[in-house]
C-alpha cells in the first residue's frame, strides 16, 4: 500500500488590513463541509471515488490524513484519486487536527473495524466534550476508554447497529457520524432516535452526501432517522464534485455589503449548507443582492439593524457581526448558546475582540445584542486561533478609521487558506509580517 503524509499548514503571523473599497469577482473556496462528508463517504464504500473541487483547508488536509490511515488510498491533487476497500486502518492512532466535525464524524466510522484505535486532536479541539462516545458507544458493542469525556479516546469495535436515542442539542456532527456508519455497517430496521437536534441542515447534508453516494436513510420529521434494508447495488466508480463554501462566502458576501461591489461564483442558492442563510440576513439589512444559482453580486447598500435566528447555522455569527457592526441601530441575533464550544468561546470573544474597534456588544442570555456605527477603530486584535474571528476582522476592518492588525491571523487556515488572497484581489491592502 502507497502512503503518504499530509503536512497540515500552521505558523504563527500578524496581518494588517487596511480600509478599501472592493470591487472585482471571486469563486468560492471548497465547502469543507461537504470535502469532509465526501471523503468519509468514499472511504466506506468499495470502489474507486474521483472528487473534483477538492478543498485545501486545515481541516480537509486532516480528513485526507484519516482516510488514508483508515485504509483509502488517495493520488492526485487537483483532482482526488480515492480507493478504498472500506475500513482497513493501517495505523493505530488517528489524529483528526483540529477538526470538530472530523473527530465527531470518524470516529464512529473508525469504530467498524475491531481494531484499537486511538482518536486524538489538538488545539482547542483536546478541552472539547466529547461524552457523547462514553455513553453511546457502549450501546453499540463498542469498548471505550476516554479522559474524562475528552480526547484522546481510545476505542475498539466492530460497531454494531441497533435503535438508539441520542441528544441532539450540543452538535449535529455526531449524529453525522453515526448515520454514516450505519449506513456502511449495512444497518436494516434500527432507527437512530433523537432529542433537540441542532443544525438541521448539516444532516440535510449528510444524508444527500449519503444518497449520492448509493446510501438510503429516511428522515422523519429530525425525530428519528430510519434505516430499512441495506443497500444492494453494485458499487461502481463514482464521481462527485464538492460545492463551493457558503461559510467562507459568508465573509466575502458581508465585504461586498459594507464595503463594495463584487461578484461572488461557485455558491449553488440552492445547497442544503445551512450557512446559505446568510442571504436572507444580507437582504434584511438592505444589502443589494442579485443572485442567480452559481452568481452572486452584491454591493453596498443604506445598511439598517436585522433580527436573525443563527440557532440552526451558529458559524455565521462571525460574518453577521461584522455585517451589524455598520448597520444603523441595534441588530439582534439569536443562537448565542451555540457558541460555547467553538475554536474559542465565540460570544465572549466576538464581545472583547470587536470591543476593542470600537463596538459595543451586549449579551441577554441566548441573543447578541450589536450597535451598529459608521466606520470602526484602528486597533490591534487577535483570532483568539479562531479562523472565523480572523475573518470576521478582516472583514470590519475595511470601513475601519485606520489600519487593524490581527495577531496569529493564520488561524485562517482552518477552513480558508486562501482568505487574504481573495482579499488583495479585490482590491484589498493586506500586509503579512511574522
Amino acid at each position: 500500500m502507497q502512503y503518504y503524509c499530509v503536512s497540515i499548514k500552521k505558523h504563527k503571523m500578524k496581518v494588517t488590513i487596511y480600509p478599501a473599497e472592493i470591487q472585482g469577482s471571486i469563486t468560492a473556496a471548497a465547502s469543507k463541509s461537504s470535502m469532509q462528508r465526501a471523503l468519509a463517504a468514499a472511504l466506506l464504500r468499495t470502489g474507486r471515488t474521483t472528487i473534483h473541487n477538492p478543498g485545501n483547508s486545515n481541516d480537509d488536509l486532516a480528513a485526507l490524513d484519516t482516510i488514508k490511515k483508515l485504509g483509502a488510498v488517495v493520488s492526485g491533487k487537483r483532482t482526488l484519486i480515492i480507493d478504498s476497500k472500506g475500513i482497513n486502518p493501517v495505523d493505530d492512532e488517528i489524529n483528526c487536527g483540529e477538526s470538530g466535525l472530523g473527530i465527531r464524524m470518524f470516529t464512529p466510522i473508525a469504530a467498524l473495524s475491531d481494531r484499537q484505535l486511538t482518536i486524538t486532536g489538538s488545539g482547542s479541539l483536546r478541552t472539547r466534550p466529547m461524552d457523547f462516545f462514553d455513553e453511546i458507544f457502549p450501546l453499540l458493542g463498542i469498548r471505550i476508554q476516554s479522559r474524562e469525556g475528552k480526547l484522546p479516546i481510545m476505542i475498539q469495535g466492530p460497531l454494531k447497529p441497533a435503535s438508539i436515542e441520542v441528544d441532539g442539542s450540543l452538535s449535529s456532527q455526531f449524529l453525522t457520524g453515526l448515520l454514516m456508519a450505519y449506513a456502511a455497517a449495512g444497518a436494516e430496521n434500527v432507527d437512530i432516535r433523537v432529542r433537540n437536534l441542532k443544525s438541521k441542515p448539516y444532516i440535510d447534508l449528510t444524508i444527500k452526501v449519503l444518497k449520492d453516494f448509493g446510501w438510503e436513510v429516511e428522515n422523519r420529521n429530525y425525530e428519528a432517522f430510519h434505516f430499512g434494508k441495506p443497500s444492494t447495488q453494485q458499487w461502481a466508480d463514482r464521481e462527485y464534485t464538492v460545492e463551493g463554501d457558503w461559510s467562507g462566502a459568508a465573509f466575502l458576501l458581508v465585504a461586498g455589503a459594507i464595503a463594495g461591489n463584487i461578484e461572488v461564483n461557485g455558491l449553488d442558492i440552492f445547497s442544503t449548507q445551512a450557512d446559505r442563510a446568510v442571504l436572507q440576513a444580507l437582504h434584511d439589512s438592505g444589502a443589494k443582492i442579485i443572485a442567480s444559482q452559481h452568481r452572486i453580486n452584491i454591493s453596498k447598500g443604506e445598511l439598517k439593524a436585522f433580527h436573525f435566528d443563527a440557532t440552526e447555522c451558529p458559524d455565521l455569527f462571525p460574518p453577521l457581526v461584522a455585517l451589524a457592526s455598520f448597520c444603523e441601530g441595534e441588530t439582534e441575533i439569536e443562537g448565542v448558546n451555540r457558541l460555547t464550544h467553538k475554536e474559542s468561546n465565540r460570544a465572549l470573544t466576538l464581545q472583547e475582540e470587536f470591543g476593542k474597534m470600537g463596538v459595543q456588544i451586549f449579551l441577554h442570555g441566548d441573543k447578541m445584542i450589536i450597535e451598529g456605527r459608521t466606520s470602526v477603530n484602528s486597533s490591534d486584535v487577535h483570532s483568539r486561533h479562531d479562523h472565523r474571528i480572523a475573518m470576521a476582522c478582516a472583514v470590519a476592518a475595511l470601513r475601519a478609521n485606520g489600519p487593524v492588525t490581527i495577531k496569529e491571523a493564520d488561524a485562517i487556515n482552518k477552513s480558508y487558506p486562501d482568505f487574504y488572497e481573495h482579499l488583495k484581489q479585490l482590491g484589498v491592502k493586506v500586509e503579512e509580517s511574522d
